[in-house]
C-alpha cells in the first residue's frame, strides 16, 4: 500500500505555492527527468532508429585504438596462419559488403580458450583462438565476425558509453534531490531508482543491441555469400555449450539463445531462404 505522507516539499519560488509529491511521484519524476534531461540523439539508418549519442565516433576510435594497445601488449598473439589466414579472409569478406567509412581494419588472433570474440570502433578485430576451434566452419565464422561489425555499424559502444553517462549523471541528479529534500527514506529510494536504470534501461538495451546486431549480421554473411542457416546452427551450438545455465533474461544483457534463434529464423524466411 502507498504510504500516506506528501513529504517532501518541493518550492521552486517562495511566491509559488509548494508542490507536493508522494514518494511513487518523487521516484517516477526524478527517473523521468534522468532520462529526458539528455537530447543528444542522431539518427542511425542502418537501425531505423534514432541513438542516444553522447560521444563522436572519433572519440570512441581513440578509446578504442587505446585499449587494442593495451590488448596486445598484454594477451599472446596467434602467429599461426592456420588461425591469421582464415580470420583476415573471412574477415575481408564481411568488412567488405559492411562498407564501413574511414575504417582501417585490422585482424588479430589471440591464443586463448576463450569463446569470445570482438570488434572495436575503428576496425580492430579480435577473434581468440578458443571460438575459432568452436565454429564447425567458416560460414559460422561469419556468422560471428558479422555480429561483431553490426555491433561497430550500429555504434552501439557510444550508444552504450552515452546511456552509462546519462545514467551516471541522473543518478548524480537524484542524490541531491533526495539529500536536499525532507525524505526519510532517501537511501531505499536512490538504490530502487538504480535499479530501474539497470533493469528497466540498460539491459533491454543491451538485449537490443544483441538482436540489432544479430540482424545485421546475417545480412553481411548472406551478401559475403555464406549460407544464413548457419547462424542458426552457431546458436543452437552455443546454447547446447551453454546447458541451460543462464539467468532470467530480464537479467541478461544478452537475450535467451532461443529468443535470439527465433528471430534469426524468421528473417531467413523474410529473405527467401
Amino acid at each position: 500500500m502507498e504510504p500516506q505522507d506528501t513529504k517532501p516539499v518541493v518550492t521552486l519560488d517562495r511566491s509559488i505555492k509548494p508542490i507536493r509529491m508522494n514518494r511513487r511521484e518523487l521516484m517516477l519524476g526524478i527517473a523521468a527527468g534522468s532520462v529526458v534531461a539528455f537530447t543528444g540523439c542522431a539518427y542511425n539508418p542502418s537501425l531505423g532508429r534514432d541513438q542516444l549519442m553522447l560521444v563522436s565516433e572519433g572519440q570512441m576510435a581513440s578509446l578504442s585504438a587505446r585499449a587494442w594497445s593495451d590488448m596486445k601488449k598484454k594477451q599472446k598473439i596467434s602467429r599461426d596462419p592456420k588461425y591469421n589466414n582464415r580470420l583476415r579472409n573471412v574477415g575481408r569478406k564481411i568488412t567488405g559488403v559492411a562498407n564501413i567509412p574511414n575504417t582501417q581494419w585490422e585482424y588479430v588472433a589471440f591464443e586463448s580458450d576463450q569463446k569470445n570474440a570482438f570488434v572495436l570502433p575503428g576496425g580492430k578485430v579480435g577473434f581468440y583462438t578458443g571460438m575459432m576451434d568452436f565454429v564447425d566452419n567458416d560460414a559460422q565464422l561469419a556468422a560471428i565476425m558479422g555480429h561483431e561489425v553490426g555491433h561497430v555499424r550500429a555504434r552501439h559502444g557510444a550508444e552504450r558509453y552515452s546511456q552509462g553517462l546519462a545514467s551516471q549523471v541522473g543518478m548524480t541528479a537524484a542524490q541531491i534531490a533526495v539529500s536536499a529534500s525532507e525524505v526519510s527514506y532517501g537511501a531505499p529510494l536512490i538504490s530502487a531508482i538504480g535499479l530501474g536504470l539497470q533493469f528497466g534501461v540498460l539491459l533491454p538495451y543491451s538485449r537490443r543491441h544483441e538482436l540489432e546486431a544479430d540482424s545485421l549480421g546475417l545480412n553481411y554473411m548472406t551478401a559475403a555469400g555464406y549460407n544464413p542457416h548457419q547462424s542458426v546452427a552457431l546458436w543452437e551450438k552455443m546454447a547446447r555449450e551453454g546447458g541451460g545455465r543462464r539467468p532470467p533474461e530480464f537479467m541478461s544483457t544478452h537475450p535467451d539463445p532461443t529468443t535470439r534463434i527465433a528471430a534469426l529464423r524468421q528473417q531467413i524466411q523474410q529473405m527467401g531462404y
